[in-house]
């Protein structure tokens, strides 16, 4: 390792690149002691080979250590900090010591994503230890993320243990949920939200939009937080369907989804004279792992401009971003922008991030990905 890799470490930093290795090891992937130029120690790391622009992704930081002893360990302590809710992440990469293992668990059913050849190489493994450890029904295999695309693996889905459906329910709130864990986006569901969602009902009050609905996961919490009639938008049909299916089942009459292009739709409000208590929007990742976050900015900043005037004087603007790479800098400054060329002003009230079952890992901003801001609009 050279000098910039083994300080970028030291600093705690889990990830090292491949220009900053000077010796490769001859492994093909899996866990190696990593030092530096003067063959100190920096801890053991999960390798991968090329093209990943990722070579080291360090799991024990300062002493030697080996995966196989490590990661089953690792799985029981993430485990024992969600303490035993029902449907929560269970396991969060690097933040929960396993770096490209994530699990959602949904309650008998748990979903695994590896995003690294040698997280691949134990599924199987993990897969036999949840069920042990859970008593599970099923374990699915989600391993069909852009993630993926850095190590040039093949995207795949499927079940990797047990038998019986792959749709599951589960309660937020007040408001209960269908999804299927092997077919619909994500694990399921977007899970990283669930806290959000909760927080939102409170706000709940007259007119509210929920913007990029999916199935349902604001809007079910405006609709069943108080809110008289919300507006729900999704572009995909099938989506819209599932939300409409959770609405009713959640004895929801007060919601009504939308198959449209959530752009389009609010230029359309703004056009006309409907008016908001409260809009949220949750667009998925604008800014891709590639190409330029200036695109991605102006399409936020279209958003929310438009959000900030069909927004009541007094009413709520929740704002989300997933785009790692639009960092909360960024994202304040954009709607700072939105809300002057709006002619609006608003008071930022409330910074929120991912659910409390998402970490952050001190060190690594790169998992500080999901921004949710809730402004109050003058």
């Amino acid at each position: 390792m050279n000098a910039r890799g083994a300080a970028r470490g030291r600093d705690g930093h889990p990830w090292i690149y491949r220009a900053d290795v000077v010796s490769a090891p001859a492994d093909d992937a899996g866990d190696v002691d990593v030092v530096d130029e003067r063959g100190r120690s920096l801890g053991a790391a999960l390798w991968a080979p090329d093209p990943a622009p990722i070579a080291l992704r360090v799991y024990r930081q300062g002493t030697s250590a080996r995966w196989a002893s490590v990661w089953p360990a690792a799985l029981e302590e993430a485990i024992a900090r969600r303490g035993g809710a029902p449907v929560t992440r269970l396991v969060h990469g690097e933040a929960d010591g396993l770096p490209g293992l994530f699990v959602d668990r949904y309650g008998d059913v748990a979903v695994v994503q590896s995003a690294t050849r040698a997280v691949d190489r134990d599924e199987p493994a993990i897969a036999e230890r949840l069920r042990l450890l859970l008593g599970l029904r099923l374990v699915v295999a989600r391993d069909d993320g852009s993630a993926r695309d850095h190590e040039g693996l093949p995207r795949r889905k499927g079940i990797l243990l047990g038998e019986g459906p792959t749709e599951v329910t589960y309660s937020s709130g007040a408001a209960r949920f269908t999804v299927d864990v092997l077919a619909d986006s994500k694990t399921g569901a977007f899970l990283d939200q669930l806290d959000n969602h909760l927080r939102v009902a409170e706000l709940a009050r007259g007119d509210a939009l929920d913007a990029f609905t999916y199935h349902g996961g604001f809007a079910l919490a405006l609709a069943s937080g108080g809110a008289d009639h919300v507006i729900a938008i999704d572009e995909d049909a099938a989506a819209a369907a599932r939300a409409r299916a959770n609405a009713a089942a959640s004895g929801l009459v007060n919601v009504e989804v939308r198959v449209a292009d959530a752009f389009v739709e609010l230029r359309r409000f703004e056009q006309g004279s409907r008016r908001f208590d409260v809009v949220v929007l949750d667009p998925p990742a604008l800014a891709k792992r590639k190409g330029p976050v200036d695109q991605a900015l102006r399409a936020y900043k279209e958003l929310n401009l438009r959000a900030f005037r069909i927004t009541k004087p007094g009413g709520w603007l929740v704002t989300c971003s997933c785009s790692g790479r639009v960092t909360p800098s960024l994202f304040e400054t954009m709607l700072a922008e939105a809300a002057r060329d709006a002619g609006r002003r608003a008071q930022l009230v409330e910074r929120r991030g991912a659910s409390a079952d998402h970490p952050v890992l001190l060190g690594l901003p790169e998992t500080e990905y999901l921004k949710c801001y809730i402004l109050r609009v003058l």
